[in-house]
């Protein structure tokens, strides 16, 4: 008969799962074919390994590295 440890243990383990799956890259969109930022085109080799791309190297390198500067 599982304890209380266990079923704290086993809803934690499940909360994890949840999180991990909201955070997940959405591989099944739609690559765009101009950055949405800049309007560049952006590489056919760059759409065919990251599907759903909207962005553009440069452009996503400048949106990380601000999204990581805000992160508290």
């Amino acid at each position: 008969m599982p304890d209380l440890m266990d079923s704290i243990q086993e809803r934690n383990l499940d909360v994890l799962a949840n999180q991990v799956a909201a955070h997940r890259i959405n591989n099944s969109g739609v690559s765009a074919s101009v950055c949405e930022d800049c309007d560049q085109p952006i590489p056919a080799a760059r759409r065919a390994v990251f599907p759903g791309v909207v962005r553009c190297v440069s452009c996503q390198e400048i949106t990380e590295q601000k999204q990581k500067h805000y992160r508290s």
